[in-house]
């Protein structure tokens, strides 16, 4: 059968050809996490939980949050853990000036105190782009490291600037074991990156990619720059201080402004590059491969029987040349990689 749609002729099984992939890929979400809820809190061990698993979730989460400013409005940031710290910070101080405050309220209270932070460091991005805003928003690092080092109000009057965080506790269930923060974490980040998977699809994420692809014709065709730019800062900075909050309570178990310092940032950006610029699902495969690299390094260094100085300095220089190998090979990174090899299994083995 052939019907016309925007002009064009397309066949039935062109149509279904095109649908189907969607279901298959709705299907696997559905088993993945299905997978990630009944099965992975009762076979993983609290240190897999602990160690691998909540910090993958929470990185994932970050880097969702730097993919929508960085990936889909093409706004380069170097400030991804000043965000996630004025979350935590934010989180904390919410907690205890305001007793009796739910933990999931005081979550997103700091998100939108870190989504302040943005739209206020976002500004230079009307005037100056590329390598000047990624300067300008490395200012935003050091600036609000100072703030949480020189400000003891921030810090509840610390002597050592290392706080133990209040214990995550909603409707009076505690959230102490690794399984329970594990769900926890599982469930505010499914549910924050369906919303970002929602909206990039909407004419928010269009007016984005408008702006990332070519702003001076967007606006001509009628974007306003202004909105769409700083918007863009404020939901990425939202999205990363309450990753930030989530890394300070259900990882570390403080909050301390050295946790949050310029590496943090730099690993944050690598994720968003080997996984894929301008990807949902790119986070995550990027917040996985950063996390477990160091593992799969360490054992292969104790297995070798390397020097110290050699396997100290062997995982920077394998994420060096990662870098540029995705660069230079593949710049939509292990997404795109993933893609590909999902066509030619659906054609396989039949390829033609």
């Amino acid at each position: 059968m052939i019907y016309r749609e925007a002009g064009q002729f397309k066949t039935s099984y062109q149509a279904d050809n095109q649908i189907f992939p969607i279901r298959q890929d709705r299907i696997a979400l559905g088993v993945t996490l299905l997978a990630a809820v009944l099965v992975v809190p009762y076979f993983a061990s609290p240190y897999m939980l602990s160690a691998i698993l909540i910090p993958f979730l929470i990185f994932a989460l970050a880097a969702l949050g730097l993919n929508i400013l960085t990936g889909y409005a093409g706004q380069l940031s170097l400030g991804t853990a000043a965000f996630m710290a004025v979350g935590a910070f934010g989180a904390y101080n919410f907690m205890a000036r305001l007793p009796g405050l739910p933990l999931l309220v005081s979550f997103i209270l700091g998100g939108l105190c870190a989504a302040m932070v943005g739209i206020a460091f976002g500004l230079p991005s009307l005037r100056i782009r590329g390598f000047y805003l990624a300067a300008s928003t490395l200012a935003t690092q050091f600036f609000v490291v100072w703030c949480l080092t020189k400000i003891p109000y921030l810090t509840n009057y610390s002597s050592s600037g290392v706080i133990t965080v209040q214990k995550m506790s909603i409707l009076g269930y505690q959230f102490d074991t690794p399984q329970s923060k594990y769900l926890l974490v599982l469930a505010i980040v499914a549910g924050m990156a369906l919303l970002a998977k929602n909206m990039v699809r909407s004419n928010v994420g269009r007016s984005w990619m408008a702006v990332r692809d070519m702003d001076m014709a967007a606006e001509v065709i009628g974007f306003r720059l202004m909105r769409t730019k700083l918007l863009a800062f404020a939901i990425s900075s939202f999205y990363c201080g309450v990753a930030g909050a989530l890394y300070a309570y259900a990882y570390l178990g403080t909050v301390e402004p050295e946790a949050y310092n310029l590496d943090l940032s730099f690993r944050i950006l690598f994720m968003i590059i080997i996984g894929g610029v301008g990807s949902i699902l790119g986070s995550f495969l990027g917040a996985a491969f950063i996390v477990l690299l160091p593992v799969f390094l360490n054992v292969f260094a104790h297995s070798l029987a390397l020097p110290t100085s050699v396997a100290s300095n062997l995982e920077l220089m394998v994420f060096g040349a990662l870098i540029i190998f995705f660069l230079i090979v593949e710049p939509h990174g292990l997404a795109r990689l993933w893609q590909i090899a999902k066509e030619k299994l659906r054609l396989w083995p039949f390829p033609h």
